[in-house]
């Protein structure tokens, strides 16, 4: 199959002609931070150089912003890379609302909660990592865009208030218009910002990743009226473009995701948006959707005002890893054999670089399609070969063999060893088997949703990344027998269609992103379990699509509960263990197989188990396609008081490059902010923050000064939730 569409010159002549010349804003500014990665490129880059590699050293707290709505048990974060526009800093909060704030000061000028029909938990409705800022050419309308769930917002920048002509009274339901029925309690959000385009916002979503799931189409909708200007689908009905690459001609109608989470880019100039994506549903059998499986983890350019189909690059082929793309692209013109190229550069989970041509989506240096093993489970047909980049190099390492696993000690090496050996497959690519195989880099990335930065000067990337393995273990799907006297029994069914992936058979989870549910009565009531299954959080979606039935025996199952208890005292007061025919689930069809869960390869002590470095700063060369320097990001200070190098730690959030020769990343669960040297890679300053920083930073210039800011959220990784912004500057 050709990966690239040679039909590509008529829509790309048309998308020039139509909107080259309409759009007023061509010049841009990087000395602010008005949209979410610092510019619609998405380079998180700054022309600022008043902080630089010379007085970088003295930077204190300039001032601190608190909202005061973390979750006191941990479970709540703050992903957010605020914007600054006219003074004004906007950002979200752990419990989603929305605030603006003195970008000098941190005063509060307004707050936004969303309402609480809408956000009704007690733990939030999941994550938001920015939002959007528009007005029109006069000055006359001026609003922030931002998502909340399954709502998208419209606020004014004035004052906070929604804005009543807007949607429905200033609010959209993302369910909607999405070319599906039923999918008013489906699980969805868009936790990354879209794009503005002249008058509308594009804007993708997260949706389940398991069977029955939403489908990502890519819609866009006008800024003053919330109406629907165009839709793109990512899986392609009949007659469209990339139908024939599913082997089911009903796959339109039932399989979900190939959505985009991680954020866009926007050519300006050329008026054509750039749009990840993430792999079709579920995510570790594709036995029901056999073929490549466009458009699922595939970088697509859209004519961005009609939505109209340009070219796109598949980046895994029939995906059965969970390798979405991670991240928006990084626009960027690169000098390539001699010439000036307007390019695409899109980080991954897998740690390669595509660098592509922007205009016709072709590779700057070769992709070659290597084979890849083919033994899978019955029943699924792997794609026989993926494509790897030749160049760039990649900014993770590729392989995880017996002499990588960690000798920190003998004892956790001789365990460790022990352990490797039970899992059979080690190269890449390999499909998921009952015999298991290695994810290095692990589910996370390698790149993650932090995204990269570039350098605009130098055309060199910088990107953090995680260096750690997981295994990758499918078992048949749990037998489901229901005894229609035991709530218990119904409840342990629907627990293994909708929980086991990520929580596992056992309930024993995988780490403070995956928690253990044993022992869940001793820590949580009926009404917060209720609360959590029909919401969600942080990484957990919302599971409201259940049938009422289903979530009052899952919480019997969850919370062990005995006939005399009620779930009632949440909804409906029907006795847990009544008679009532079997639940019945909302998926009509289930895989034959599932994973155990996100399995993360650790010793003892909670390290992970492969040598050091675990997570890692990285830059590359986009002109030559070289890999300049890797250096360790994140410290364990245990480790390092007993003389181990540092080594490192998981990271989430980006860094951001600055004319002043710095890189500004916090990300990691030590909880501090650094200033790395973008030439060597050496760490210039430090800071302890309130809580870890798992965000991207914003830089920006104000009155003479330069601030960099960081939300403080914490909540993954087993630190501690924060729900504060602190920005940081030279002295006066």
């Amino acid at each position: 199959m050709d990966i690239v569409n040679s039909r590509l010159v008529v829509f790309f002549i048309a998308s020039f002609l139509v909107t080259s010349c309409s759009t007023n804003d061509t010049v841009e500014d990087y000395s602010t931070w008005a949209y979410y990665a610092g510019t619609k490129e998405g380079n998180r880059y700054s022309s600022n150089d008043q902080i630089n590699v010379d007085n970088v050293a003295h930077l204190q707290i300039s001032w601190t912003y608190s909202t005061n709505d973390k979750d006191p048990a941990n479970r709540s974060e703050i992903q957010c890379n605020p914007i600054v526009v006219d003074g004004i800093l906007y950002g979200t909060s752990p419990r989603l609302k929305l605030f603006a704030i003195d970008a000098t000061t941190g005063k509060q000028k307004w707050i936004f909660s969303p309402p609480t029909d809408v956000v009704d938990s007690e733990y939030g409705v999941g994550l938001n990592r920015g939002v959007v800022y528009w007005q029109d050419k006069h000055g006359d309308h001026k609003r922030i865009l931002y998502s909340a769930g399954t709502k998208l917002f419209a606020v004014s920048a004035a004052d906070g208030q929604l804005i009543a002509d807007f949607g429905k009274n200033g609010i959209i339901d993302l369910r909607d218009n999405l070319n599906r029925e039923n999918t008013e309690n489906m699980s969805l959000a868009s936790t990354t910002p879209g794009v503005i385009f002249n008058d509308i916002l594009i804007l993708g979503t997260r949706v389940s990743e398991g069977d029955g799931a939403l489908p990502g189409h890519i819609r866009a909708y006008n800024v003053m009226t919330g109406e629907m200007e165009w839709i793109f689908h990512t899986i392609p009905h009949p007659d469209e473009y990339g139908y024939d690459t599913w082997e089911d001609k009903d796959a339109w109608k039932k399989v979900g995701g190939a959505n985009s989470w991680a954020g866009m880019s926007l050519d300006k100039k050329r008026g054509i948006v750039y749009v990840p994506t993430g792999s079709a549903s579920p995510d570790f059998y594709g036995g029901d959707r056999k073929g490549t499986n466009l458009f699922a983890n595939s970088i697509i350019a859209l004519n961005a005002a009609t939505g109209k189909y340009i070219w796109h690059y598949q980046v895994v082929h029939h995906d059965l890893w969970d390798r979405d793309i991670p991240a928006n692209p990084n626009l960027v013109t690169v000098v390539h054999n001699g010439k000036e190229i307007d390019a695409l550069a899109q980080v991954t989970k897998q740690g390669y670089i595509f660098l592509l041509d922007r205009t016709n989506g072709k590779p700057l240096f070769p992709i070659e399609e290597r084979p890849v093993p083919q033994i899978a489970l019955p029943g699924e047909q792997p794609w026989p070969t993926q494509p790897i980049p030749t160049l760039p190099e990649p900014f993770s390492r590729q392989k995880f063999g017996p002499e990588d696993v960690s000798d920190l000690s003998p004892e956790t090496h001789k365990e460790l060893m022990e352990r490797y050996s039970q899992i059979k497959h080690r190269l890449p690519f390999t499909p998921p088997s009952k015999d298991g195989g290695w994810m290095f880099p692990d589910f996370g990335g390698g790149a993650e949703w932090g995204g990269a930065a570039v350098d605009l000067e130098t055309k060199v990337l910088y990107v953090n990344s995680n260096e750690v393995p997981s295994s990758l273990i499918m078992i048949d799907m749990p037998e489901i027998k229901v005894d229609n006297s035991s709530a218990y029994s119904r409840g342990n069914a629907v627990y293994n269609m909708n929980c086991v992936t990520c929580h596992g058979p056992e309930l024993k989870g995988n780490g403070p992103d995956y928690p253990s549910l044993i022992d869940l009565e001793k820590r949580f009531n009926i009404r917060q379990v209720k609360d959590i299954i029909d919401n969600g959080g942080n990484r957990m979606p919302s599971f409201k699509h259940l049938q009422e039935n289903e979530k009052d025996d899952l919480i019997a199952f969850l919370l062990r509960l005995s006939t005399n208890d009620k779930v009632g005292s949440v909804d409906k007061g029907a006795e847990v263990a009544s008679e009532r025919p079997p639940a019945q689930t909302s998926m009509t069809k289930r895989a034959p197989y599932i994973m155990t869960g996100y399995n993360r390869f650790t010793d003892k002590n909670g390290y992970p188990g492969n040598k050091p470095p675990w997570g890692t700063l990285n830059a590359v060369d986009l002109n030559s396609g070289k890999l300049l320097w890797k250096v360790p990001l994140g410290e364990y200070e245990e480790l390092t008081k007993q003389g181990i190098p540092v080594t490192g730690t998981r990271n989430y959030g980006g860094p951001i490059v600055t004319e002043g020769g710095l890189i500004f990343i916090a990300a990691t669960r030590d909880e501090k902010i650094r200033a790395f040297d973008k030439t060597t890679g050496k760490v210039l300053w430090e800071a302890k923050l309130p809580a870890a920083g798992y965000a991207t930073p914003a830089t920006y210039m104000l009155n003479g000064k330069q601030y960099i800011v960081i939300a403080c959220g914490g909540g993954k990784l087993g630190t501690n939730s924060g729900d504060t912004y602190v920005a940081f500057s030279l002295p006066d």
